[in-house]
């Protein structure tokens, strides 16, 4: 059991994404000093190759002008040069490379200056010398004299190899705290990073709980995490509305049922306990089929508007014109609405034409139609109108009925939802909810303004086909 904890905080995303920052924090600090440190060698042998050439271009022009007598007057006046920190060393040689003078010796008994007599001499190439224990080098830069003689000048790489060493010294110092540092940067990072991840794992678990008000907490920053924040939040609101609709509709659909089913149960129980009657099982029969057919309907409503809501009813949409399904519509409510007395007026232009499934339209128009007719009272007006704004078709139908209060305007579209003035009308309580789905489905939109007593008005966006 203790060895789970800590191989399970091995394997966890955590914990690789800080050895991933502090491996590539460590490894470019590392690269960053090896790179320094070549630099910093190349830099100092430059300088010293500088040097010697310019110091043995200004020999050679004082040994060419003034002779030998003259050179060794001028090594010795500058005792610093030659003598100093960091001294050059001078050689002159004959024709053959048999030394014939080399200024200060006892500064180079480190190397075995027999031996440069029998390297090969070469005119401005530059020839390394190596101590007698290969501790460091002697670096050396040839040109030949008028007279045929040699002149070279060089410089010892113990200087230089001293500040490489300190460097690599200070390259071990520097190590440690670079590792600390990167096992702490990465370790902050990584916590960082994954903080909201982390967060949403919290979230997702409290959600299979049971807590389905959980949300991920959000930082306002626009990174991609926080953007995946948002819209898991997003999800889980959607999924939230859409368990609490089904609970809701499931508890309406039983709801609803009951009635119907009883009233199924009751007419059975009442043909069998009666006489032999036909007429009176032909009734019976009758009002079963009635009440069937209503939960019938009820159920294809609510199929309908789950496959319209999830995108996935197949419309067979046609290219007609607005008056079309206007008129035929309004011909047939004209008579319902004449026997109740309520004025119906139509106003669409000819030659409109939107692209739409006729069929589901005619319902949408036929359910808000009859709504108005319905709960319009005598002497109350109905009119259909259109218009064509900012790139769609909008069809408006007001009513001068007794309007919907404000308690039941943001619920009228929700399932099953019967306002308390609509529950002694005979319904289902789909049509606005099946109105909205089948609004959607057109890639469209519904809205209603409402005052009780002064009435309604339905208003439907379309897509135009221009």
């Amino acid at each position: 059991m203790p060895l789970r904890i800590p191989l399970r905080a091995f394997k966890s995303g955590s914990f690789r994404l800080s050895v991933w920052y502090s491996g590539f924090f460590i490894s470019c600090s590392v690269l960053i000093l090896i790179m320094t440190h070549y630099f910093l060698s190349y830099t100092l042998l430059r300088v010293d190759k500088t040097a010697i050439a310019a110091e043995l271009g200004r020999l050679t022009t004082e040994y060419n002008f003034r002779g030998l007598p003259s050179l060794q007057r001028e090594l010795a006046e500058n005792k610093n040069t030659y003598r100093g920190k960091n001294p050059f060393f001078v050689r002159i040689a004959d024709i053959s490379n048999r030394t014939l003078y080399i200024l200060y010796p006892e500064l180079w008994k480190e190397f075995d200056l027999s031996l440069l007599g029998t390297n090969p001499i070469t005119n401005g190439r530059w020839t390394y010398l190596p101590t007698m224990d290969e501790d460091f080098e002697l670096l050396l830069l040839s040109r030949r004299l008028h007279d045929g003689r040699w002149l070279q000048l060089g410089r010892s790489s113990e200087v230089r190899d001293l500040a490489l060493d300190q460097f690599f010294e200070l390259f071990f110092i520097i190590i440690p705290p670079l590792v600390l540092m990167g096992v702490a940067g990465g370790t902050f990072l990584a916590a960082r990073t994954m903080k909201p991840i982390q967060n949403m794992i919290h979230t997702v678990q409290s959600i299979v709980n049971g807590n389905y008000d959980a949300r991920v907490p959000c930082t306002g920053s626009r990174d991609e995490l926080n953007e995946l924040a948002n819209l898991f939040n997003e999800m889980a609101e959607r999924i939230h509305a859409l368990i609490t609709g089904m609970k809701e509709s499931i508890d309406n659909v039983a709801h609803e049922l009951r009635t119907p089913m009883t009233r199924l149960r009751n007419t059975c129980e009442m043909a069998l306990q009666a006489d032999k009657d036909v007429d009176l099982y032909r009734e019976a029969l009758a009002d079963c089929i009635e009440e069937s057919d209503r939960i019938l309907k009820m159920l294809t409503t609510l199929m309908d508007i789950s496959e319209a809501e999830t995108g996935v009813m197949k419309l067979d949409q046609k290219t007609v014109t607005l008056s079309s399904l206007l008129t035929g519509l309004t011909d047939m409510y004209q008579y319902i609405a004449e026997e109740k007395g309520v004025a119906l007026a139509i106003h669409v232009p000819e030659a409109l034409y939107i692209t739409v499934d006729p069929d589901r339209m005619t319902q949408v128009l036929a359910n808000i139609l009859d709504n108005a007719i319905k709960y319009t009272p005598s002497r109350g007006r109905v009119t259909i109108e259109t218009k064509h704004s900012d790139g769609r078709w909008v069809i408006t139908i007001a009513d001068t009925g007794v309007g919907i209060s404000p308690k039941d305007l943001p619920k009228i579209w929700d399932r099953l939802y019967r306002g308390d003035d609509s529950r002694s009308t005979r319904g289902l309580g789909l049509g606005l909810s099946f109105v909205k789905a089948i609004v959607h489905a057109h890639q469209g939109t519904i809205d209603v303004v409402s005052t009780p007593g002064k009435g309604s008005t339905f208003t439907i966006s379309l897509p135009s086909n221009s």
